[in-house]
This record gives structure tokens, C-alpha cells and sequence, in this order.
């Protein structure tokens, strides 16, 4: 949160940042935030309190730094990739890479502070370039990341398509998203999309236990 202040093992203040730069969509389920580094740029000391999704529209190489001192662990994201990430430690992400970095920052409030503790989420899920968990889908959807609690596709769209989604809430989230941010919350059921363009559908599976 930003504003929090919290001490380095050195004993130095340090006071944290948001964990990411812009809220494109808040309601009582999610909080979705723009992350964009352009090459060389670091995002400042931040701390998660709920779990999130990464939905990687440009990726680079990133280096991510702890405040307690421990080996800073190396990032090489994707474009069209994804990472569900559990509550961790300060940190700060930089990006080591030559491209412009960017992705759409999905917090699980109801995994983390609509909670009186946050669930442990276990170790999440990186989707890796390349492979894919499952078949494409009916509808066109390639799946990303295919967890108990989340589940990731990204779909192609010419003039129009329509998805056939569970009866669970979404996050839909344009790859190239424009100067309005592209994200959209779908209470779950059919959804039509208009194209040309490509699209993130992220299905909040962990809903599911709670209907």
C-alpha cells in the first residue's frame, strides 16, 4: 500500500509505493493495475496483500530485488503470457531488458483482503512460451494457465466472436489496449467480442466454491 513505511534490515526507512502505476478497474471482487517500464526503469518498493494475476501485453527481461537481501529472481515475460502469483515480500521489479515492459496487474481481493487472513495460494502458475495446458477451446480461446484457482485463455477476434464462458466472474483485458485501458469485468455467461483485436480472458475459478 502505498504510503506504508516499512525498515530494510540496515535499519533504513523505506516507504512503498502502489503495486502498480495506474487502477484501470476496481469493484469488491478485483483491482486492476497498469505496469508499464520502459527499458531500464524500476518500479519502487511494494508489497502485496492479495494474490494477483500478471497478463503480459509486452514482455522484457526483469530482475525482481528484495528488501531483505535474498538472490534477486530473473523474469523473462512474454507477450500474450501469464503468472498467478501468491502474496510475497517487499520487492521492486526492474526492467533489464532493451523493449518496453507492460502488463495488466490483477489483485484477488477475495483471496486476500476481503479476508480476515489471506489464503495460501501455494506456489501459482507461469504459463510458458511455447506450450500450452490444454486444447484450444469451441469457441477459440488458447489456454495460458490452467489452475484450481484461475484459468487464463487468450482469444483472436476478426470482425466478431462469441464466447461461451462459465457462470463465474471474468476479467477481459485487451492486448493492445489503447488509450482507455482495455479491461472490462463480465459477471460470467456469454460475452461477444468485437474485433479486429486480441484479447486476455481471465475466469475467477475460485468463485466457484463460494456460489
Amino acid at each position: 500500500m502505498k504510503g506504508q513505511i516499512v525498515h530494510s534490515p540496515a535499519g533504513e526507512e523505506v516507504v512503498l509505493d502502489d503495486v502498480g502505476q495506474t487502477v484501470l478497474l476496481d469493484n469488491p471482487v478485483v483491482r486492476v493495475w497498469d505496469v508499464s517500464l520502459e527499458a531500464g526503469e524500476t518500479h519502487p518498493w511494494h508489497l502485496h496483500h492479495n494474490p494477483y494475476v500478471v497478463l503480459s501485453l509486452a514482455g522484457s527481461k526483469a530482475r525482481m530485488d528484495w528488501l531483505d537481501g535474498s538472490e534477486p529472481r530473473f523474469l523473462n515475460e512474454y507477450r500474450g503470457g501469464s503468472v498467478y502469483r501468491p502474496l510475497s515480500p517487499v520487492h521492486r521489479l526492474t526492467n533489464i531488458g532493451g523493449r518496453f515492459y507492460q502488463n495488466r496487474l490483477v489483485e484477488l481481493k477475495d483471496l486476500g483482503e476481503n479476508l480476515p487472513s489471506p489464503v495460501d495460494v501455494g506456489p501459482g502458475d507461469r504459463s510458458v512460451e511455447g506450450e500450452r495446458p490444454g486444447p484450444e477451446l469451441a469457441d477459440g480461446r488458447l489456454p495460458v494457465i490452467d489452475h484450481p484457482h484461475v484459468k487464463v485463455w487468450t482469444v483472436a477476434v476478426d470482425e466478431g466472436r462469441k464466447l461461451d464462458l462459465a457462470d463465474l466472474p471474468h476479467v477481459v483485458a485487451a492486448l493492445d489496449p489503447g488509450a482507455h485501458g482495455g479491461v472490462s469485468f463480465h459477471p460470467g455467461g456469454p460475452l461477444t467480442l468485437t474485433g479486429p483485436g486480441e484479447w486476455f480472458v481471465l475466469e475467477l475459478t475460485y468463485t466457484a466454491s463460494s456460489n
